[in-house]
């Protein structure tokens, strides 16, 4: 059985950039993951692992608040790549739990681990079958305020 998802490591349109396949374990945590039935705030933070060209778990966290998560992010690699849960209470009572993918890419880490985490991005998507995307440069600007904005 194929351990990968996907084949292809270079993208056709530039033989620079590289685009890294997704751990299958990984696939299976985050399809789990959009149907989980708990209602507190969750993360899948990812990393690519760069020898193998893999996407991978970095770490799973519980009950973490948007401030928490921003804590948790480094400031100046792009290692991350989330898929986070959170309460959501509406102007009019209802309650919903969005499902955001956040690639944090942070401003003066190397060119070569952006090209990589830029160029997998899109494959992570599609495969975690995420629509909202959205992208930070500095990790101080993720908080409550900036997810209800989006």
């Amino acid at each position: 059985m194929n351990k990968f998802v996907g084949l292809s490591n270079v993208d056709p349109k530039s033989e620079s950039l590289v685009v890294c396949d997704v751990a299958e374990d990984l696939v299976e945590k985050l399809r789990k993951f959009r149907f989980r039935k708990e209602t507190n705030n969750a993360a899948i933070i990812m990393k690519i692992d760069k020898d193998k060209r893999l996407v991978v778990l970095d770490e799973e966290l519980e009950g973490i608040s948007p401030d928490e998560l921003k804590d948790e992010l480094p400031e100046r690699q792009p290692r991350t790549f989330i898929v986070y849960s959170y309460k959501y209470q509406h102007d009019d009572g209802r309650v919903s739990y969005p499902l955001c993918f956040i690639f944090s890419s942070p401003v003066g880490c190397k060119p070569e681990q952006q090209m990589m985490y830029a160029g997998s991005k899109n494959k992570l998507v599609q495969t975690a079958e995420l629509t909202k995307v959205f992208e930070i440069r500095n990790t101080e600007d993720l908080t409550e305020e900036w997810l209800r904005e989006k």
